[in-house]
């Protein structure tokens, strides 16, 4: 009985074979087993991206932050300049006054300097020339003493 039973199996078998339904269920289960591994795949990508999709969101979230940080010190920067605004216009009035200030003493100081020069270049020439008519005189005196004792010598 167990003989017959096995030659009805393969019987059945071979008749499967032929008609195509056994390779169905092969291909079928082929298909089942390549879906299951291209999920398994897919979940194991899925799981690796979990932290690179934390890291990435975590990383905009700070350039955000740090966005909104640049901006209040923009506005932060803005406000204190509005605020001494004043105090600079202020600051350079006081500066050009003492610029102007500081001209003023300069040219002064180059007049006060000019007319010292010009007096000192007067006094010089004075002294100069008072010299000169000395030298005049005592030359003029020793040429007419040694005329007189030319004279004399020959007289």
């Amino acid at each position: 009985m167990n003989k017959l039973l096995d030659f009805g199996r393969k019987a059945l078998f071979y008749v499967r074979v032929l008609s195509g339904y056994e390779e169905r269920k092969i291909c079928n289960y082929r298909l089942q087993l390549e879906k299951r591994l291209q999920q398994a795949q897919e979940r194991k990508a899925a799981l690796r991206k979990i932290p690179e999709q934390a890291i990435l969101s975590e990383v905009r979230r700070m350039v955000e932050e740090m966005q909104t940080l640049n901006w209040k010190l923009e506005e932060t920067e803005a406000a204190i300049e509005e605020y001494f605004k004043p105090v600079d216009k202020e600051a350079e009035i006081i500066m050009k006054m003492q610029l102007e200030g500081e001209e003023k003493t300069m040219k002064e100081m180059m007049k006060v300097m000019q007319t010292q020069a010009l007096l000192e270049r007067a006094e010089a020439e004075k002294s100069a020339n008072s010299h000169n008519v000395d030298t005049n005189q005592h030359s003029q005196e020793m040429d007419s003493s040694s005329s007189t004792k030319q004279h004399a010598q020959m007289g």
